[in-house]
């Protein structure tokens, strides 16, 4: 699987002073300007520095090698089998990685690793080997649920995602390239990112965490995790033109996963809640947003169209207002949006804060499903 942006899969400056003769610091070093120089600090020197052990000791043991094996038929463009004879099916296997989240051996990895498997291994830190069952799989937002039979397994506690803030120290950690687990570190570049990978699915939620920390392929279903050694995101895609890490990784929020997760284990599939507004396509450009009134002074969501008979419209929001909080959670992108109405499920109350004609309005919603019942 291969996309020509996307995929699915330190250097440390010290600063100097010159000093004149017998003097102290200045900021000319022709000693023109008597003016001191004043060492300015980012960080207290009482501070310890990150500690990454601490973190990475408590979370590896949670994180497993996935291996699998699917069948497929010859790819179109081979030379066809004669009249009757069965096309010829071979082997493919690949590898990915999951974090164990319960003890008696529930692990949570992402779709398109486990996605047509026809067997499943799971391999341990300890290096001990289970054949893992499909329990269920969420396209939409690429994650799916195995299990394997196995007791008292190290859980990887889960962090709250929505703590996540840009430029904290963070841990990517799997099974990259068919190595033994692997531990990077980067920071958080960026949140709810929509990068259009998750094209194979009906109604797609990407809200992605952006990080520096290496990932490459094989680390797909493996952990982010904070300095805590607490799961933040599920990593999911990296952004490259040539297959390898190239400088940005893309995972799903540790909250979102969670609800997920929880739905298929208690019902077997995602019971989402649907809001029923439209809003403006990705990308536009200057006139576009122009022309569809779009304000990029005001940080929140415009509401392109209302389905009358969804919840929004049974709320009383309208087309052109601009939606800025759900739950007082503060929306300012399209994708924070859907990531927000995702973790809740049809028939949850959702309070929402939005401005019409410049003034800010609350309204409470009734999330239906897809069909509007």
């Amino acid at each position: 699987m291969k996309s020509k942006a996307m995929l699915l899969a330190a250097f440390a400056v010290t600063g100097s002073c010159l000093f004149a003769r017998g003097q102290g610091p200045f900021t000319s070093i022709t000693d023109e300007s008597k003016t001191p120089v004043v060492k300015t600090s980012y960080i207290k020197e009482a501070e310890q520095p990150i500690d990454f052990e601490k973190a990475a000791s408590a979370a590896v043991p949670a994180v497993v090698h996935i291996k699998t094996t699917t069948k497929f038929k010859e790819a179109d463009g081979q030379e066809m089998p004669d009249q009757g004879q069965e096309p010829q099916e071979q082997d493919q296997r690949a590898s990915g990685s999951g974090v164990i989240i319960s003890s008696d051996g529930y692990i949570v990895t992402n779709n398109h690793v486990v996605n047509g498997a026809t067997s499943i291994t799971v391999t341990l830190n300890n290096r001990k080997n289970y054949i893992a069952t499909l329990v269920g799989a969420d396209p939409n937002t690429d994650l799916a649920l195995i299990k394997i039979d196995a007791q008292d397994l190290p859980v990887m506690a889960i962090g709250n995602s929505d703590d996540v803030v840009l430029g904290q120290w963070v841990l990517a950690i799997g099974y990259p390239l068919n190595l033994d687990v692997t531990v990077t570190q980067g920071i958080v570049s960026a949140k709810s990112r929509n990068i259009g990978i998750n094209t194979q699915a009906a109604a797609p939620v990407e809200s992605f965490i952006q990080t520096d920390a290496a990932v490459n392929p094989g680390s797909s279903g493996g952990a982010l995790v904070n300095t805590n050694g607490e799961l933040i995101a599920i990593n999911s895609a990296i952004a490259s033109t040539t297959g390898s890490f190239a400088g940005y990784a893309y995972a799903i929020p540790s909250n979102l996963m969670q609800k997920v997760i929880s739905d298929i284990m208690k019902y077997g599939s995602v019971q989402r809640g649907y809001l029923g507004i439209s809003m403006a396509p990705e990308g536009l450009d200057d006139e576009k947003k122009k022309e569809l009134g779009i304000n990029d002074d005001v940080a929140g969501v415009l509401v392109m169209d209302v389905d009358p008979s969804g919840a929004a419209g049974e709320g009383g929001l309208q087309k052109g207002d601009v939606i800025i909080k759900i739950n007082d959670e503060e929306v300012n992108a399209d994708a924070r949006l859907a990531e927000l109405i995702a973790t809740q499920k049809p028939g949850d109350k959702v309070k929402i804060t939005f401005l019409r004609n410049g003034a800010e309005q609350n309204t409470e919603v009734v999330l239906k499903d897809k069909l509007g019942a």
